[in-house]
């Protein structure tokens, strides 16, 4: 794979865990955000506090500053776009269920429209990131590479617990179904 294919493959899947963290909530701690430690959204707290760690670490100069506020903003915008987007469908939704006859055309239509907005506010919150990676010396593309890397281990390893959790309730479900 080239040079080139990795850096993308990097910077897209850290666009897709960024976007997937909550953005939203980068300039308040979880527990502010969702009214205690612990709680829903607690993760998306630490994944904040894991990327500014990684901000420290590569103690960027004033361009790659800039490049780095610049993504960061543009993941927060659409972040909340796309909430904003996903509430509206919800009462378009709720608007439509209230007539008798269901117009699922419409209903297609809508959900293809937000699908398509939002799709375009993940390609700019990839842009913005790439344009940032790309900025960055071989060491500072080493570092983020390997907190990337620590990232897609945990991420695997929560994967693999849940699998086996689903398969022991899924096993256990179908136990006295078999046995019958």
């Amino acid at each position: 794979m080239s040079t080139r294919k990795i850096s993308r493959a990097l910077a897209v899947a850290a666009t897709a865990l960024a976007i997937g963290a909550g953005a939203a909530y980068a300039a308040q701690p979880a527990h502010e955000a969702h009214g205690g430690p612990g709680g829903p959204g607690a993760w998306h707290g630490h994944f904040m506090k894991e990327l500014t760690q990684l901000h420290d670490q590569l103690k960027l100069n004033a361009d790659q500053e800039k490049q780095w506020q610049a993504a960061l903003d543009t993941m927060k915008q659409g972040h909340e776009a796309m909430r904003a987007n996903h509430e509206q469908m919800k009462n378009q939704f709720k608007a439509v269920q209230q007539q008798p006859i269901l117009d699922l055309n419409a209903m297609a239509a809508a959900h293809q429209q937000i699908e398509q907005k939002d799709a375009q506010l993940r390609q700019q919150t990839t842009d913005a990131w790439l344009k940032f990676y790309n900025g960055l010396k071989d060491q500072q593309k080493t570092t983020v590479s390997t907190a990337l890397k620590q990232r897609f281990a945990k991420m695997e390893s929560r994967h693999e617990k849940m699998r086996e959790r689903w398969q022991q309730h899924h096993g256990a479900a179908s136990a006295p179904a078999a046995s019958q």
